[in-house]
């Protein structure tokens, strides 16, 4: 099927975002259309569906056997596509969710924009550095409201624990750790040889802007993230939720550098991303890590939690399930600080926090699921106020991984110009902060 240029598709929507937007009164149903419906597209209708002011009443993907158990879960009703654009045409969507593979992101995230639709838009962001500040870009020109689905924003207890970091609770933190291990030896996700794809899939367009390529089975549907054409793999997965953490509650949005080294080691099948993998950022006054183990599943570390933050008055551990957070204070005794200066009393006081804070909830527990993030997104299409996580936000989440990517793959240290979002010590980095989409895509 002819597919028409970005120039093309963007003269088509010019009627402007207001064209498009109806005023939404507290009371009316949020519509929306739903791009990508596999995997994590099926969890966020699970999500959206349990509020009664919001209505799912357009899907899409490429894969058509998706659609079907889609739509019932919806009520049934809703219209179905495979072209992403033509649900975007549609002037009763009120905002789009997007959770397509990550190649996907930025093309359909500006197009969204540029229809005059709200938007929700799974993590990572986007591929590439280049793609999310373009992103940031056409969200601010068209005033349209994002959420970007870093859903711990959104998670009481993450809050509760961000604060309590900010606050002073485990005094000075100077290393941030997190974790991803799980066991994928000997064979992975194995070795399939290229075929023809399944019936109903339209491979041409699930690659899009990525190069062509011989279809495998490896390569699509959730199995993408093994591969580096289509996305940065764990480190930008999971690695972008617990740099968000970790970046909120340093209160910096941007490293001063990152290194990161690994390699396939272990695993034998096709995948292009390191099976065992450590990325290292630097900030002010701290240090940051995100441990990848695809080749032993043992407990990350004391408690087996998947975030630690290092004060100098105490350690607070966060899990990635239910568990919560708990705080481990540091075993100082009053006698033990030779002189009480203002500045130890000061520190004495604040310890005596962390401790009370540990006796009164030794752990915070509660879920961190995607419900809570998905009702700020509608409660804030309606009011138009800034959503938990706005795409600038995640944009710079985001920015953390991928320049751990681009460490791993120029294998040295990045010094990062956050504010002009530049590679000071390596030029050839700065050439991979985007790519060449495939024609006829191009990033309005």
């Amino acid at each position: 099927m002819p597919r028409p240029t970005r120039r093309t598709f963007g003269a088509a929507v010019a009627l402007t975002a207001a064209a498009y937007s109806r005023v939404l009164g507290a009371n009316d149903k949020v519509r929306l259309g739903v791009i990508g419906v596999g995997n994590r597209g099926d969890q966020l209708l699970d999500a959206f569906t349990v509020n009664l002011d919001c209505e799912i009443v357009a899907l899409c993907d490429v894969y058509e056997p998706y659609l079907p158990a889609a739509n019932k879960k919806v009520g049934g009703a809703a219209t179905v596509f495979k072209e992403y654009r033509k649900l975007l045409d549609e002037k009763s969507i009120d905002a789009a969710v997007i959770a397509t593979p990550d190649h996907w992101h930025a093309l359909q995230f500006v197009d969204a924009c540029r229809a005059g639709k709200d938007v929700y838009v799974e993590k990572p962001l986007s591929l590439t550095i280049g793609e999310g500040r373009r992103m940031c870009q056409v969200a601010a020109e068209t005033k349209r409201v994002t959420q970007v689905g870093l859903h711990r924003r959104s998670t009481p207890y993450v809050q509760e624990a961000v604060k309590m970091i900010r606050d002073g609770f485990i005094g000075q933190v100077t290393l941030a750790k997190s974790y991803m291990h799980r066991n994928e030896t000997p064979m992975g996700i194995g070795n399939p040889a290229d075929g023809d794809p399944p019936p109903g899939l339209d491979w041409d367009t699930w690659l899009g802007p990525a190069p062509k390529a011989a279809f495998n089975a490896n390569k699509c549907l959730y199995k993408f993230r093994w591969f580096s054409n289509y996305s940065g793999g764990q480190l930008t997965n999971m690695g972008t939720h617990y740099l968000d953490i970790i970046q909120w509650a340093l209160g910096q949005d941007a490293p001063k550098g990152v290194d990161c080294l690994g390699g396939k080691y272990a695993v034998t099948d096709n995948r292009d991303i390191p099976d065992t993998m450590e990325a290292v950022w630097e900030y002010d006054n701290c240090l940051a890590t995100f441990t990848q183990v695809n080749a032993n599943g043992a407990a990350a570390n004391l408690r087996g939690w998947n975030m630690e933050f290092r004060g100098t008055l105490g350690t607070m551990l966060i899990s990635d399930g239910d568990q919560g957070y708990e705080i481990i204070p540091e075993k100082m005794r009053l006698e033990e600080i030779p002189a009480l200066s203002p500045t130890a009393r000061e520190s004495n006081t604040r310890q005596g926090r962390a401790v009370k804070a540990t006796q009164v909830h030794p752990a915070k527990k509660g879920p961190s699921d995607t419900a809570s993030h998905a009702r700020n997104f509608l409660d804030c299409v309606k009011s138009r106020a800034v959503t938990n996580c706005p795409v600038e936000v995640g944009h710079r989440s985001t920015t953390a991984t991928l320049l751990a990517k681009l460490a791993l793959e120029r294998k040295r240290y990045l010094a990062w110009d956050a504010k002009a979002e530049r590679v000071t010590n390596d030029e050839d980095a700065n050439k991979l902060l985007t790519y060449e989409y495939r024609n006829p895509w191009v990033l309005g």
